[in-house]
């Protein structure tokens, strides 16, 4: 099934007629009989969608969506209000209601099916960033988002100008983000600029060959654009186009010449819901971010550099170039604990992860693999450039005192390093990690801060 949707009206007949037009294009369909049946159903069936007729019998729809997006079991569910053709009021009492989107009666099944496409879109992308969030804090990788209520970006294109200025004179007052009139010739280059917004209203009907239909395809293709929200402005007789608009991408589409309060409504929709998409989506990146590296060194930590040396080992089997691999460790850094303190001991291993930075190139993999080991990952090197390579951070971590205990004295570290060469040697990850641990072991053996190479790349 394509999703759950919650039917609720009291009168039998129109309950039917929907379920069908539903059915027909594969959604499972429940039935709610009043408004209080709304409420335990949602809440027991979780449905995708709820679609509610303005009158329930015992309750009015607006107050039914209220309650809705005020359990926090529900509240996530988008709701649709079925209410009279051309009747402005009840579509702004819709609205006001928290209903995410309101459906002219008679219902239109194409326009139906394509607002319903839309918010299942909508619901999917939501609900996937919301588990990723969670799994992530299950794993104690990120920390609960704050929300600060700062303005957003709204970006008018219209026809011409004078379109625009039309608008943006109704919303005046009605909405307290940023407006801005941008033209559609320069809309594209505007975003590539980095001068985006967070949502776009634009005129389903610009100009010559270029019209806004084709815009939100433009705009969903760009990477600093493809989450702002669009809202399509079409003519009251261009139901085929609004359609369309919907399913290009189009997360909400409003007839020229409407109420400028519903405007505005539809807009502060449009802009909680980016804004809360934007929230999850940052905590999500924060989460990965949080689990790839190690908190203390910046660097990137050994859940993440042991998939990414497979990768570079495949690649390096494709293109026949050879890597190094690089075990590091830093010699009697427990004494360094032991003597001045593991704040000092931290300070160190800080500084040692921006010396191994610094040192090294951007395409080479510094990863910290616990304690005060270390493992480098070259890829495209030759056992000379490995070797030099080694050696040159070797001296950049002894060379000069890499912290200062709290009486001033100078803490100075040395490390010993075990290198092994993957590619044409066909060697697994596991193999070479296992090379270069004893080549690591021999380092040590041998009098520390010294590079020793693996026993096949010697």
């Amino acid at each position: 099934m394509a999703g759950r949707i919650l039917i609720v009206d009291n009168v039998p007949t129109n309950r039917i007629i929907l379920k069908v037009k539903l059915s027909s294009a594969f959604y499972e369909v429940i039935q709610a009989v009043s408004g209080r049946d709304a409420l335990l159903r949602a809440a027991d069936s979780q449905p995708d969608i709820i679609i509610l007729d303005t009158d329930l019998g015992d309750m009015s729809a607006h107050e039914v969506c209220t309650r809705l997006k005020a359990d926090p079991a529900t509240h996530h569910i988008p709701v649709l209000i079925a209410t009279p053709a051309g009747d402005t009021e009840a579509r702004i009492a819709a609205l006001k209601a928290g209903a995410d989107e309101f459906l002219a009666k008679p219902i239109d099944e194409l326009t139906l099916t394509a607002r319903v496409r839309a918010l299942m879109r909508a619901r999917a992308t939501t609900d996937e960033l919301r588990r990723r969030d969670e799994t992530a804090r299950s794993f104690g990788f990120a920390e609960a988002s704050v929300h600060f209520a700062t303005p957003g970006k709204i970006a008018l294109v219209g026809r011409c100008a004078e379109d625009a200025m039309t608008w943006r004179a109704g919303l005046r007052g009605l909405v307290m983000d940023n407006i801005e009139i941008v033209a559609a010739d320069h809309l594209l280059e505007t975003i590539a600029g980095g001068n985006g917004a967070d949502i776009y209203v634009i005129s389903s009907d610009i100009f010559g060959n270029m019209n806004g239909l084709g815009l939100i395809a433009d705009i969903r293709a760009r990477q600093s654009s493809r989450f702002a929200g669009i809202v399509v402005v079409h003519g009251s007789q261009d139901r085929n186009e609004a359609v369309m608009a919907l399913d290009l991408g189009a997360n909400d589409i409003i007839t020229r010449g409407g109420d400028p309060e519903e405007l505005a409504l539809r807009l502060r929709s449009q802009m909680r819901r980016k804004k809360e998409a934007d929230i999850l989506r940052n905590s999500v990146d924060e989460g990965l971010r949080l689990a790839m590296i190690d908190p203390l060194t910046g660097l990137y930590n050994r859940r993440y550099a042991l998939p990414h040396l497979t990768q570079i080992s495949q690649e390096a089997t494709k293109s026949g170039q050879n890597f190094a691999i690089m075990l590091i460790d830093l010699d009697r850094f427990k004494t360094i604990n032991d003597t001045y303190g593991h704040s000092v001991g931290d300070k160190v291993l800080i500084e040692v992860a921006k010396r191994m930075r610094d040192t090294l190139r951007g395409i080479d993999l510094v990863a910290r693999f616990g304690g005060e080991e270390f493992m480098v990952c070259m890829p495209m090197s030759t056992l000379v450039e490995a070797r030099t390579a080694a050696e040159r951070l070797r001296a950049a971590i002894c060379g000069t005192p890499v912290a200062q205990a709290s009486d001033g004295t100078p803490v100075s570290v040395s490390a010993s390093i075990g290198l092994a060469m993957g590619g044409d040697t066909n060697a697994s990850i596991e193999a070479l990690l296992q090379i270069s641990d004893r080549a690591l072991y021999d380092s040590k053996a041998e009098g520390r801060n010294q590079v020793t190479l693996g026993s096949h790349a010697a």
